[in-house]
């Protein structure tokens, strides 16, 4: 029954306040060892993998359908790596495998290790925003992030393995799909709004460590 439940049992819906996601290229044969067999990562030129943090300020998650007043607000940080999928048709499927999840209250993390195979952790978490900057601190997860919204976009990284921005959005772009021990499915059907300043040419898919 457990198990059942795990497999995201209904669709739910949420306000993505504000998402900041940090990602980096890694060698795809390391990213591999991360990984159900079932699963590779989604490389490009056959060498770099991608793997992510997602920082997200979430308002009033709650099942689909519901007011917005039953729903919960937290923070989440979450950490996937770009990954394919072949089905049993031979339908290749893009995606990402949660890796495991951070939130700021325990009554989230509860119910996320109930309804998800999504591994949440509670940890403490300080997060400022002005209209120049971003922080994230935590102690705990030994997080200590520094965002500077700029008013233009920036160029890659000279480390960058892409050659140009459009070629990275198309390994970080929006993926519709979410793999968790060989099982394909959905990702959770969030209603996603922006509020506040946009972090241009912050996330930054093409930096690698």
């Amino acid at each position: 029954m457990a198990t059942k439940l795990r497999h995201h049992p209904f669709a739910v819906e949420a306000l993505l306040a504000r998402t900041t996601v940090l990602t980096y290229a890694a060698p795809a044969a390391e990213l591999q060892r991360l990984l159900p067999a079932c699963l590779t990562p989604d490389a490009l030129d056959g060498t770099w993998g991608f793997v992510a943090a997602a920082l997200v300020q979430t308002h009033n998650l709650r099942p689909k359908g519901l007011p917005a007043w039953l729903g919960q607000s937290f923070f989440l940080i979450g950490y996937r790596v770009f990954v394919r999928y072949t089905t049993p048709a031979g339908r290749r499927l893009r995606g990402l495998y949660i890796l495991k999840s951070e939130t700021d209250k325990r009554q989230m993390q509860w119910l996320g290790n109930l309804f998800t195979s999504y591994r949440y952790s509670a940890i403490d978490l300080a997060y400022t925003a002005t209209e120049t900057s971003l922080e994230f601190i935590s102690r705990r997860a030994d997080v200590a992030i520094q965002v500077s919204l700029l008013p233009e976009e920036v160029g890659l990284p000279a480390t960058s393995p892409f050659g140009s921005w459009q070629q990275a959005r198309r390994f970080a772009g929006p993926l519709p799909f979410t793999f968790h021990c060989g099982r394909c499915t959905r990702g959770m059907a969030a209603k996603t709004r922006t509020s506040g300043a946009r972090a241009r040419g912050f996330s930054d898919p093409a930096a690698r460590k």
